[in-house]
């Protein structure tokens, strides 16, 4: 196991590069004068001194490979330098949005406690309540409950958030008026009512992103469940007398998890981007905020260093998924 982590690692480092370069080229394909939005009153040989202070006038290649040493050796740098106090990154130039001259990932450090807390909320009671519903439609497979629990996670699946997200405000916000519509990126929980506040707050968008990991993976729990329910080892064991708790619950889950496990480590980085609408949506001050408005402003340090965070996860999670397949099913060995 530990050779072949490693090795992944290793194999990982080149395929980031590569996205990394498609990112970059691809961003810059498109039309992105950070200038455009700089007052006609501005002289054109300012404009063309604000280019150069922006790095705009070097090769492609050199931008790309600024960016680089920025991303792997400056940043790790400057996290380590504000977890010890030591000083190796003084003096270097960080990434520096083009909106709001300010170091990129000084502004995703600031926002991402508010992403994590909506999605990371949402995706563990998405998988909550997932697991259960797919295990009790397969072992009663058919049933009422099977057939409601079907209908249901298809319609929660096939809605957009862009679409349940206004739902759920008019709903809940504007006709019953139970929950607020905006949450409120300021609000600091000091006591009992403040945490109420807080817990009413993310109600709404955590429902709205729970709703597609919930209808997704209870659809793979069922699925993979309903597959080794009819495998020979089940039979065996039920004729061995073992408690049909211990059947189902020991022997069948643990290997029905093995695609499961997939979905759900897959499926946290789309989670990101499914926020990404959920955020603006409901105003929340986060990492999909900050993409947003760096595309309109065409800031393209900014569009480039959330995009290769998203795409870090996707790998990052692949390896995870791959080390998890070895924990759950003993047959598999990674020589």
């Amino acid at each position: 196991m530990l050779n072949f982590t490693i090795r992944r690692t290793l194999i990982s480092i080149p395929t980031l590069l590569f996205i990394s370069l498609i990112i970059f080229l691809l961003l810059n394909l498109a039309p992105n004068d950070p200038m455009a939005q700089v007052p006609l009153t501005v002289p054109p040989e300012v404009k063309e001194k604000m280019r150069e202070a922006l790095g705009l006038g070097q090769p492609l290649y050199i931008q790309f490979f600024k960016w680089l040493i920025q991303f792997f050796w400056i940043e790790p740098q400057v996290f380590f330098d504000h977890l010890f106090g030591t000083t190796f990154s003084e003096g270097d130039l960080r990434i520096i949005s083009w909106q709001t001259r300010s170091p990129v990932m000084d502004i995703i450090v600031q926002r991402m406690p508010q992403t994590l807390w909506v999605v990371g909320m949402s995706y563990i009671v998405g998988i909550l309540i997932a697991l259960p519903i797919g295990i009790y439609s397969a072992y009663r497979h058919y049933s009422v409950f099977d057939q409601a629990g079907t209908f249901v996670t298809m319609i929660g699946y096939s809605i957009p958030p862009f679409f349940t997200g206004p739902l759920v405000i008019v709903i809940f916000a504007v006709q019953l008026g139970w929950l607020p519509s905006t949450y409120d990126t300021l609000h600091v929980v000091i006591d009992w009512d403040t945490f109420v506040i807080q817990f009413k707050q993310m109600i709404l968008p955590v429902m709205v992103l729970a709703m597609q990991t919930t209808a997704q993976i209870s659809r793979y729990m069922r699925a993979s469940m309903l597959d080794n329910l009819n495998q020979d080892y089940v039979r065996t064991a039920r004729a061995k007398g073992l408690s049909e708790w211990t059947v189902v619950m020991m022997h069948v889950l643990r290997n029905s998890m093995i695609p499961v496990v997939t979905v759900i480590a897959l499926n946290l980085p789309a989670i990101f981007g499914g926020a990404i609408i959920t955020e603006q949506i409901f105003k929340v001050n986060g990492i999909g905020g900050q993409l947003i408005g760096a595309i309109y402003s065409n800031d393209l340090p900014t569009v480039q260093t959330i995009t290769f965070m998203f795409a870090f996860l996707i790998v990052f999670f692949n390896l995870i998924a791959d080390l998890l397949y070895g924990l759950l099913d003993p047959r598999i060995r990674y020589d």
